[in-house]
């Protein structure tokens, strides 16, 4: 039997990340979520009290300047997310899951990047897409970390089409979806009421549906409700937190946000870094649970 390994990195040493690692790392939790032996973890971050480290990328040394800690903070989540990164693509792992990072932390460290998403594009030379998925509702994100002002041009014909084959294929090698029915969520309120409030959803969103060979655009206020009725498996937001709210609201706390594109396997939990409670025993664990379970079983089906 060969054994494969997850790298975990510990994401923001001030958030909840390590805690939420530690919680998996018990032998039985970890057989359980993984489905046997034959995966194992490897913990990449700074050396701290919290949890284990295999791959310590030094001391994590807080020295009470908000403003310090919060650039040693994101230098660390930078460089454990490269190290999980270069390690998978030496296949030495087979798949990452991230414990969340805080974006101002991560530039305050030298990263310029809005997020795991782009961070991970940009290490790979990939096109990535986000997915938010839970047993009741799949949502993909057309934009992802840009101003709402700016999500209208960005919106393009060629990033709607990309984004459904993305997502066609992470259905069909994720979830063994053979025939993905993919619908795509309107811009505009009421996708502009025949032109009065932006005409997008006519001149840009219809044809780019057309030519992905997908459903829609639907309006925002319903096309989520039908896909949790069965009717889509997968629904394309163009706008972030349109998206996001949907899941949040449909399954916050279960959903794993996984990170369609790459050539290895990388999930993470549908939260933030949650500073505010880190190390007062408030973590819950379920939704980095799920994300370990769910990268577990794609590493499973691949090839060795």
């Amino acid at each position: 039997m060969r054994r494969r390994v997850l790298a975990l990195t510990l994401g923001d040493p001030r958030g909840i990340g390590p805690e939420l690692v530690a919680s998996v790392l018990e032998p039985a939790v970890w057989r359980d979520l993984v489905g046997g032996d034959d995966i194992s973890p490897m913990v990449i971050g700074p050396s701290q009290a919290t949890c284990a480290v295999h791959e310590s990328l030094g001391e994590w040394n807080p020295s009470g300047d908000e403003n310090a800690d919060r650039a040693q903070a994101g230098s660390f989540s930078g460089r454990a997310i490269e190290r999980a990164v270069a390690l998978a693509l030496s296949e030495t792992v087979s798949g990452i899951v991230t414990a969340p990072i805080d974006k101002r932390a991560l530039s305050d460290g030298g990263y310029d990047y809005p997020g795991h998403t782009e961070m991970l594009a940009a290490l790979t030379g990939c096109e990535t897409t986000m997915m938010l998925a839970s047993d009741r509702l799949r949502v993909v994100l057309v934009t992802t970390h840009i101003p709402l002002r700016d999500v209208s041009d960005a919106t393009t014909h060629a990033l709607i089409v990309g984004t459904a084959e993305r997502t066609r294929t992470g259905l069909q090698q994720v979830f063994n979806i053979a025939e993905p029915r993919l619908a795509l969520c309107g811009l505009n309120p009421h996708l502009g009421d025949g032109g009065r409030f932006g005409n997008e959803d006519d001149t840009v969103l219809a044809p780019a549906a057309r030519a992905a060979g997908i459903a829609g655009p639907f309006p925002a206020d319903t096309v989520f409700v039908r896909a949790m009725r069965g009717e889509f498996d997968a629904v394309l937001a163009p706008v972030h937190d349109v998206g996001m709210t949907a899941i949040k609201v449909a399954s916050f706390g279960s959903g794993v946000n996984i990170t369609l594109g790459l050539p290895f396997p990388r999930t993470s939990p549908d939260h933030g870094t949650a500073i505010d409670i880190a190390g007062k025993g408030l973590a819950d664990p379920s939704s980095f649970r799920e994300a370990v379970r769910l990268a577990a079983s794609i590493v499973r089906r691949s090839p060795p």
